[in-house]
């Protein structure tokens, strides 16, 4: 039996990187999959892809910043299969700043994006599990940044270190529910997000991302598929009763010190 057979799977920023990713593997994993995203068009196309594939799929376009569009989005995806079994938040935002530089503007956009926009998702859909009496899963993809994170990281580094403590106080409140909610602090991950923001904020030519594994420890940056594997185990029976957990998804241990 497939991992998500049937479960009806709903990934926020699911048109690209490791959201897109996530959509992949748990549709291969018999999850009708609904993403949604701003962009169309790459939306459109995946979708395309995954029934290609043989899945169900659905996108619906939402800009998740618009607590009204987050909201609509999953209610659109109870409209289109009946219910919402599984959640993901993957959707972010990694605009640079300090804690000198930032502006108000920057800091009200990334908290948006990467906590109010997760905290109204789950909303939604733990409210459809509730009045179906129907057990779920939730899996927010949060960053090992919300440790500490870099100077230039100030205010996605408060937005995701909110979410890490969100989605423990979500997992605790829900869990006679049979909701199990977790997170995944992911490190440095190769998407083309990654790629972009390498361009626009940091210069990086053609060769970085080969740079860049020279210096990690397991010679590789981060891969979206391996991600989205362990996200489908954390969204399945498999994963046993866990929930509550920020798991670190990293090459990097923290706290050790060379």
């Amino acid at each position: 039996m497939p991992l998500l057979h049937d479960k009806v799977l709903l990934v926020s920023g699911g048109t690209q990187g490791v959201g897109a990713g996530v959509a992949r593997a748990a549709a291969r994993e018999g999850a009708p999959v609904a993403v949604s995203g701003r962009r169309r068009e790459p939306g459109e196309e995946l979708v395309a892809e995954l029934r290609a594939a043989g899945a169900e799929a659905l996108f619906v376009p939402a800009d998740v910043a618009d607590v009204a569009q987050a909201r609509a989005s999953v209610a659109a995806v109870v409209e289109a299969f009946g219910r919402i079994d599984c959640l993901v938040n993957a959707a972010g935002l990694t605009s640079r700043g300090t804690l000198l530089d930032t502006t108000p503007e920057l800091f009200d956009a990334h908290v948006a994006i990467n906590l109010r926009a997760p905290f109204f998702l789950m909303q939604a859909a733990v409210r459809d599990m509730l009045g179906r009496g129907a057990p779920g899963t939730i899996v927010n993809v949060i960053s090992s940044s919300e440790l500490g994170g870099q100077p230039y990281l100030a205010p996605y580094v408060a937005a995701k270190a909110g979410l890490a403590g969100l989605t423990r106080n979500a997992a605790h409140a829900h869990r006679f529910d049979r909701v199990r909610i977790n997170g995944l602090d992911i490190g440095w991950t190769d998407t083309e997000g990654e790629d972009a923001t390498q361009r626009r904020f940091h210069d990086a030519d053609d060769g970085w991302r080969e740079q860049a594994a020279q210096r990690l420890p397991m010679g590789k940056l981060g891969q979206v598929d391996e991600i989205a594997d362990f996200v489908v185990l954390l969204l399945s029976e498999r994963s046993g009763v866990v929930t509550g957990s920020v798991i670190d998804w990293d090459q990097n241990v923290f706290g050790g010190l060379d």
